[in-house]
């Protein structure tokens, strides 16, 4: 057993299934529920001073948990707390502990007719996940409204606060992502107080507010319409829908150098033909970004696509959800992520990558 300080009660095989969204992993040899951040920090030091694996979990929206599971100490992060300070005329400081449902917190921000936020509603998991990956929606990036994050440094110990321009916030990725060197643990973000939204960026959501791209609109508005455009794609949690029992996207959208766009779009061209729009947008400097989504559906795997024994499979809503239809393992997850993988691979010359956080599992 895990040698935590006193007052933190630990609990032995508790299943990881019940804390993802997959519902999918195998048990922790050791389970803590930290109800502050003085316990997070408490809990993790912890067990880095017993030299123990540790697994810090937030909302498992965006995690994929071996089936053996995880023979270290899981702490689940479950501590709470919003505050609101002014930040200057017409802008607030919106400062969320870790342990917050994220779309608690933008419901909230709504609320108070706070914007920024709106363009990210609907997706799960809790705050202290947002600035790892740099969670982005509907042309909204974390990056956008992010102020600072309070973390404890694992290797000092300390508990220090960073600025965003220290995070390296890039597509869906930070300094913090792949590395266990930090544990986040509070979240500053910079809103308007104006009740209006972010410029609506992204055409499908222009399009289902019936505004210009670049207006801006109440921001209840477009937290209605986007929840209504991600509810038709099953990525609004239901426990009722199976095609909500995924990680979200499972694969990033890949980022192709202008030297190998030539090849990769002649072989796009001799799948779908010379007549059909290829989804492209702008990325790094010399680089353009595919559509994920749209590469597996014209590699051949159609909504609701799966493999033998079926337990696995692509959402019926949205090609870029992978779902546990019930029943399914670890393993036959990502035995489909990485036939699909592989697919396109083949098709286009265009590697895609996991989204989620791979935990005592891998794609192979």
């Amino acid at each position: 057993m895990t040698s935590l300080p006193v007052g933190q009660p630990t609990h032995p095989r508790v299943p990881l299934s019940g804390y993802t969204t997959l519902r999918l992993g195998g048990p922790a040899a050791a389970f803590v529920t930290a109800t502050t951040a003085a316990e997070a920090v408490d809990a993790v030091r912890g067990a880095d001073a017993a030299g123990t694996p540790l697994l810090v979990l937030g909302g498992g929206s965006n995690l994929v948990i071996g089936d053996p599971g995880f023979d270290g100490t899981v702490v689940h992060v479950a501590h709470r707390g919003t505050k609101i300070d002014t930040a200057g005329p017409g802008r607030v400081r919106l400062t969320v502990e870790a342990g917050e449902d994220w779309d608690h917190v933008v419901a909230g921000a709504v609320d108070a007719g706070l914007g920024g936020l709106e363009c990210l509603s609907g997706i799960p998991g809790l705050v202290g996940a947002t600035p790892v990956q740099n969670v982005g929606a509907y042309g909204v990036e974390i990056s956008q409204v992010l102020a600072s994050v309070d973390l404890l440094d694992r290797a000092t110990g300390e508990v220090r606060t960073l600025p965003v321009e220290e995070l390296g916030l890039g597509y869906r990725t930070s300094v913090l992502k792949g590395t266990d060197r930090a544990v986040v643990l509070r979240a500053t973000f910079t809103l308007s107080d104006d009740g209006l939204s972010m410029p609506i960026r992204y055409t499908e959501l222009a399009r289902a507010l019936g505004v210009r791209q670049d207006e801006r609109v109440p921001v209840a508005a477009a937290r209605e319409a986007v929840l209504g455009l991600r509810r038709g794609k099953g990525m609004v949690l239901d426990p009722t829908d199976h095609d909500t029992w995924s990680a979200g996207s499972f694969f990033t959208n890949p980022i192709v150098p202008d030297a190998d766009a030539d090849e990769v779009l002649a072989r796009i061209t001799a799948r779908v033909g010379p007549d059909v729009a290829v989804p492209r947008y702008p990325a790094n400097p010399g680089a353009s970004k595919l559509s994920a989504a749209w590469l597996i559906e014209r590699a051949g795997f159609t909504k609701g696509y799966s493999q033998p024994p079926g337990r696995a499979a692509l959402s019926t809503k949205h090609t870029l959800a992978l779902t546990n239809r019930g029943g399914a393992t670890t393993a036959d997850l990502l035995a489909l992520a990485g036939a699909i993988r592989d697919g396109v691979h083949t098709t286009f010359g265009v590697t895609l990558h996991p989204e989620p956080v791979l935990v005592n599992c891998s794609l192979g």
